[in-house]
């Protein structure tokens, strides 16, 4: 499967090579990503295009079993494991329903003597049994480390944006021992309806500090730049083949006093499956489902 292909041109978010070795003048373009619209490309990011597609190839193989398998895995304390279809409700003041998904939580695990070991979201994962899916906690580990490698480079980008040290957020408090949390996402072949409340996701920001996000080749990410216009105006943000999708998380806007945007988005359903993956990641203290 084809994990993003590029359907648009991406024109209105800027894209941001980590190959290139000019840090102030990529430095400058998170900038003004984030003055705008608080979404950007990530490029070259170092992941290789086989591994994006066993991830995509283990989350539709998860996906496609028998609801009680699924809920044999259901979502804990912790927020790791399976959440049914509709379980969530992002924008309750427009939705009639829940959202048309349903996701897996998957987050950062510690030995049982950590001192973190019984604080939230550092509980054990709940895998899947590896007699029904073989190989697949391994793919999901493998991921969620790279992509965290991801984050904490674009973070530094982020930094030098700000007139900060690179290393600025490479604390123990922040991104040497964050909160990051992978999920698994697989909206279902519905068609939304605005004007009766149904969607794909309801609108919504995102907590912490930053979000990567890589799809399949089905578009359906809708951003609002002003969430106080009236009528609210959404912009299409296409996939984009081997990229990153990133946004800024709230936490970074109240950080930077309103600088930086955290931009309502919601997804839209046209009829066909849809699968995500994404990652948020936030810092002690700063953190909600």
């Amino acid at each position: 499967m084809a994990v993003s292909a590029d359907v648009g041109n991406g024109k209105g978010l800027i894209t941001i090579d980590l190959s290139n070795c000019n840090l102030a003048h990529s430095a400058s373009l998170i900038r003004q990503a984030c003055l705008d619209g608080g979404f950007f490309y990530v490029i070259n990011h170092g992941i290789r295009q086989e591994l994006f597609e066993e991830l995509f190839d283990r989350s539709r193989t998860f996906f496609q079993l028998p609801l009680e398998e699924k809920m044999k895995v259901l979502k804990n304390k912790d927020f790791k494991g399976y959440t049914p279809l509709m379980d969530q409700m992002l924008d309750p003041s427009k939705q009639s329903t829940g959202d048309c998904k349903e996701g897996y939580y998957i987050g950062f695990e510690v030995a049982k003597d950590d001192p973190h070991a019984t604080k939230r979201f550092f509980g054990p994962n709940v895998w899947p049994s590896a007699d029904k899916l073989p190989g697949w906690k391994q793919t999901m580990e493998k991921y969620y480390q790279e992509a965290l490698g991801v984050g904490r480079r674009v973070a530094r980008l982020i930094a030098l944006s700000l007139n900060l040290e690179a290393d600025f957020f490479d604390k123990p408090e922040i991104l040497e021992e964050p909160i990051a949390i992978l999920r698994l996402l697989h909206y279902v072949d519905e068609i939304s309806k605005p004007e009766l409340g149904i969607y794909g996701a309801g609108a919504h920001s995102d907590f912490g500090l930053l979000t990567l996000l890589v799809t399949d080749e089905v578009s359906g990410l809708q951003i609002c730049k002003n969430k106080d216009a009236e009528p609210q105006i959404w912009e299409d943000v296409h996939p984009l083949r081997g990229a990153f999708i990133v946004n800024v998380g709230d936490m970074l806007e109240r950080w930077t006093n309103g600088i930086f945007r955290s931009t309502l988005h919601r997804v839209l359903l046209f009829g066909q499956e849809r699968y995500s993956v994404r990652q948020k990641t936030t810092s002690h203290g700063h953190s909600r489902e």
